[in-house]
């Protein structure tokens, strides 16, 4: 059996307006990771997955899932995975055991065997005593974990996952990372989610791919990149010779300049925050702001992109939230 569930070479998609969503990547994606594809919207996130799902050509590139290549043999690879949208796809009008009967339909599982899976599948995501409930009852958690078990039907071995807590307040997203870490185990499964929530890669993923502008530009477990950026960083809003006075001490490693502040790696956070500010007083300097920053991807994504990430939701799911809403009106 293949290690790799999913392997990309030099994979480019270039749209009719020369904007390339997904620009030269390359990635490997062994069986049975929890692996997270993180960046701001527009990244290339969803293009990329859309590829992989085959559900989207590429220009250039060869990507293969589960060893079969996603283009010449696609319905083979559709046989072979499962895949949650990042816009919600139940019928609001129907139950949920109903929506997981038609979705087995489409997948060729009919009768007892349909049903057993049905109820197997809603028990693990917490949902089966709301089975015959109609979607539009559900809580948007629920709604995110029925999607979850639809795309669980054909048992796959790799469920792609785009967006999987999109819109969802802070405890109702702590519960769905508890069940994907519950399916993980329970269900033997490669598990590939979108995100652009920088803390759900972080807590939820075992690696992760930072992708930005179409580009991987950071791969590895969250505690490796958090360690490649290395130390602390003080962030300063201030006027005068900063870069110049703080690049003379022994303890700061960089100062660099970024949407108007600098930001200064130093060694030891806490220990050199007070020597730096005593340098930029003696100096003259007159800081209007700082704040010490701990490692985390949120800096790692600075330090290979050189500018600030920014969680938006993205404006698509937005204005369906809107449609929906004004549709219960």
């Amino acid at each position: 059996m293949r290690e790799e569930a999913v392997d990309v070479d030099a994979l480019s998609v270039v749209y009719r307006n020369s904007v390339r969503a997904v620009d030269d990547v390359s990635l490997v994606i062994k069986r049975g990771e929890l692996f997270a594809l993180v960046g701001p919207n527009g990244a290339g996130k969803t293009t990329l997955m859309k590829v992989l799902t085959t559900l989207l050509k590429p220009t250039s590139g060869r990507a293969y899932v589960c060893g079969l290549d996603v283009v010449r043999e696609a319905g083979q690879v559709r046989r072979r995975i499962g895949y949650v949208p990042q816009n919600l796809s139940a019928d609001d009008e129907l139950t949920g055991m109903e929506n997981m009967l038609l979705q087995c339909r489409l997948y060729g599982v009919s009768g007892r065997e349909a049903v057993k899976r049905s109820r197997q599948l809603l028990e693990v995501v917490g949902l089966l005593d709301a089975a015959n409930r109609v979607v539009a009852s559900y809580s948007g958690g629920m709604r995110r974990r029925l999607e979850i078990a639809m795309g669980l039907v054909n048992t796959p071995e790799v469920l792609f996952m785009d967006e999987p807590t999109l819109g969802l307040d802070v405890q109702s997203r702590l519960v769905i990372w508890d069940y994907i870490k519950t399916l993980r185990k329970q269900e033997d499964i490669t598990i590939i989610f979108t995100t652009h929530y920088m803390e759900e890669a972080d807590k939820l993923s075992e690696r992760l791919g930072i992708i930005d502008r179409g580009r991987i530009v950071a791969l590895g477990s969250p505690e490796e990149l958090k360690r490649r950026i290395g130390g602390d960083i003080i962030a300063l809003e201030a006027e005068g010779d900063v870069e110049g006075l703080l690049r003379r001490l022994s303890f700061v490693d960089s100062v660099s300049l970024v949407n108007g502040g600098y930001r200064v790696k130093v060694v030891d956070g806490e220990e050199n925050l007070p020597k730096i500010l005593n340098t930029l007083n003696e100096n003259g300097v007159k800081v209007r702001k700082v704040t010490l920053i701990k490692p985390s991807l949120d800096q790692v994504f600075v330090e290979f992109t050189g500018r600030e990430y920014k969680e938006e939701e993205p404006p698509d799911y937005l204005m369906q939230t809107f449609i929906r809403s004004s549709r219960r009106r």
